[in-house]
């Protein structure tokens, strides 16, 4: 798996350049299935296989299980938007490989669709004064400077994953507390991202980003509430 930078053509140009078959989507709904140079030859080697194949065993040609596989594969390209990508086509996409995997009634796409859960997150803004004073690492994974606001980050991350030990085995979520912050692009605003086991522990910890965030790279305006005060009875 590779880490590209936020943005479509980023992700595309990572699949395109790393992989024969790319694979990429993004939350916003970019995202399509890229097929590199490679798996035509590979079609192309498999098709000569098999026909040198028949003519060892002097068969002509025959519908077996090889055949219809080689003709799935090269049928598979057809019917993927490989340029923008294009969720009509990623759907059908899926319906026909649970078709041939018989997964077809309401119970298969309930197994289907629990083969990944996602874990609860939260995302909010900071608006600073002047965005280019926190500078990112080529993938936009992590803080590089100011040095202070990436050490704070990293402690933060580290308490949760701390706290939330127990919580990740009451709860059935598996996964570390994660956060990111990045500069927009455009405007004077930080965008945070935050990710743990439950929905509280997410919240509390976007929260405690965008205080830090406000804090050290000289917030403007009041600090994003995140957290909502808790009733009294």
């Amino acid at each position: 798996m590779q880490i590209a930078k936020t943005g479509v053509k980023y992700v595309h140009a990572c699949a395109e350049q790393n992989y024969d078959v790319g694979i990429y989507f993004e939350p916003n709904g970019h995202g399509t299935v890229l097929f590199g140079p490679n798996y035509y030859v590979f079609l192309a080697q498999m098709e000569q296989n098999i026909h040198f194949a028949r003519e060892e065993q002097r068969a002509g040609p025959v519908v077996d299980r090889t055949t219809i596989a080689l003709q799935r594969l090269r049928l598979l390209p057809l019917l993927i938007n490989q340029a923008v990508g294009d969720a009509i086509s990623d759907l059908l996409l899926v319906e026909a490989i649970l078709h041939l995997w018989d997964w077809d009634e309401t119970n298969d796409f309930c197994k289907w669709n629990s083969l990944y859960t996602e874990l609860p997150s939260r995302q909010c803004k900071v608006t600073i004064k002047d965005r280019t004073v926190i500078q990112m690492n080529d993938k936009e994974t992590q803080v590089v400077s100011p040095a202070s606001l990436k050490v704070a980050l990293l402690l933060e991350v580290n308490n949760f994953e701390q706290r939330g030990s127990g919580t990740h085995v009451h709860s059935g979520m598996k996964g570390n507390p994660r956060c990111f912050v990045r500069p927009s692009g455009t405007e004077d605003v930080v965008r945070i991202y935050a990710e743990a086991s439950t929905q509280q522990e997410a919240d509390e910890l976007a929260q405690q980003a965008a205080t830090l965030v406000y804090k050290l790279c000289s917030g403007v305006g009041d600090i994003p509430k995140i957290l909502k005060p808790q009733s009294r009875l």
